[in-house]
């Protein structure tokens, strides 16, 4: 997108108030309620005057969403007003370490930073609901948004039109190819065709019941009461992607998320042989879920079609819920037989349509009850607070800028990390 041109959707989103969608309102409830905190590492230190000066100019403040307030009027509804937006009140500045113990890394009084923020500092509502917290002695940034703005997806192609390429800094990086499949689509078989039908039909009841009642026996990973008032540790791993790129080869086409994922099962079954005081049944089921894109394109999405409001690339929350199973295995397993079965679940899960039958599900209970109980909002999002509390986490699919793509990001140069 030009900086400085204005599509219909901005000139229209000028003129009235916006009406929230039904995942924007859902998101915005007490019980649901979902910041997303993102850390960006970089390797010069940051000049805080020139990086207010850029997200000034910058298409973060062109877009509506990022220069509206969330209003409730008077019939309960929210809307998006749009208001001016003070810069200084969205970038904070911090000139002191995080922590005086010279024992502790960078890395983690980021990490425990991050972990406050994540129980202990909501977004004020008196303006639009971002900020950007620059950690000057440890030379990272901390852009916080709520959900309610938007997706990962959305909010990644955004942070990617504000980046600049390193063979060319006065060029913008592309978002093709990144988190994109070279797969091309084959024509399925009859066969294919009904395993889609019965996998649909099995995962969407599952799905359903999961949102009713249906969950996994407790564990020491499930909690206690209150457990979300609890203090919350953040942890960092480091994953070559070679090695990453080794490990599948072992088994026939499996990808990378196949590999995280079983990464993920076998850290399950040894922390659950380390932490459980009593001896787990061999194949215990935890569950959790996955968001999903669904937009055309899959992974970061060009940011003027996100802005077009015909082009199916729409801006927002567009995506769906996937349940992922994991089974408890005793140690000693092989290693990659948690690949083998994280695979063959997840080329299952593939097939079917649960990723799209769950946003619609979604889209139909806000919709509908949302005119109905004006007046009892929790009732809104009950199912899907339900399924909050019936499952054992949530796990999110890598969607990360192309940090070796990229020299300059809001006028610092060059980029580390991102988290």
């Amino acid at each position: 997108m030009i900086p400085g041109q204005k599509t219909d959707y901005f000139l229209s989103f000028m003129d009235r108030d916006e009406p929230l969608t039904p995942a924007g309102r859902l998101f915005l409830q007490p019980e649901t309620s979902q910041i997303i905190n993102c850390l960006i590492g970089v390797k010069n230190p940051i000049d805080a005057d020139a990086f207010k000066a850029e997200v000034k100019n910058s298409v973060l403040l062109k877009h509506p969403r990022f220069c509206s307030l969330m209003v409730k009027h008077s019939s309960g509804r929210e809307y998006w007003r749009r208001t001016e937006v003070d810069v200084d009140r969205h970038v904070l500045v911090f000139d002191k370490p995080l922590s005086d113990d010279p024992s502790i890394s960078d890395e983690d009084s980021v990490n425990d930073y991050l972990a406050d923020l994540s129980v202990s500092s909501p977004l004020n509502t008196d303006k639009p609901l971002w900020e950007i917290h620059l950690l000057m002695a440890h030379n990272c940034l901390v852009f916080r948004l709520h959900h309610a703005l938007g997706d990962g997806i959305s909010l990644m192609s955004m942070l990617l039109s504000c980046c600049r390429r390193a063979d060319d800094s006065s060029q913008l990086p592309t978002a093709g190819g990144v988190g994109t499949s070279s797969t091309p689509r084959r024509r399925r078989s009859l066969w294919t065709l009904m395993k889609v039908v019965w996998y649909t039909l099995v995962y969407v009841l599952e799905f359903m019941l999961r949102s009713l009642w249906l969950k996994d026996k407790k564990t020491v990973v499930s909690g206690g009461a209150g457990v979300e008032l609890w203090p919350r540790k953040l942890a960092t791993a480091k994953f070559r992607l070679d090695d990453m790129k080794t490990i599948k080869k072992a088994t026939t086409d499996a990808t990378i998320n196949d590999v995280l994922f079983g990464v993920l099962s076998c850290g399950f079954s040894r922390y659950l042989d380390i932490r459980s005081p009593k001896a787990l049944g061999e194949g215990l089921k935890l569950t959790g879920a996955a968001m999903v894109n669904l937009r055309p394109q899959p992974g970061l999405q060009d940011i003027s079609k996100l802005m077009n409001n015909v082009s199916g690339t729409r801006w927002g929350n567009k995506f769906g819920m996937m349940l992922l199973p994991i089974y408890y295995h005793k140690g000693g397993s092989n290693p990659l037989e948690f690949l083998k079965r994280a695979k063959s679940m997840i080329d299952k899960k593939k097939l079917s349509l649960e990723a799209p039958c769950s946003y619609k599900l979604g889209h139909f209970v806000m919709s509908f009850f949302g005119a109905k109980v004006t007046f009892c909002p929790t009732q809104l999002n009950y199912m899907f607070l339900l399924l909050h509390i019936n499952l054992d986490f949530w796990f999110s699919w890598c969607c990360s800028l192309p940090a070796f793509l990229i020299t300059e990001f809001f006028a610092i140069q060059p980029l580390l990390s991102q988290t």
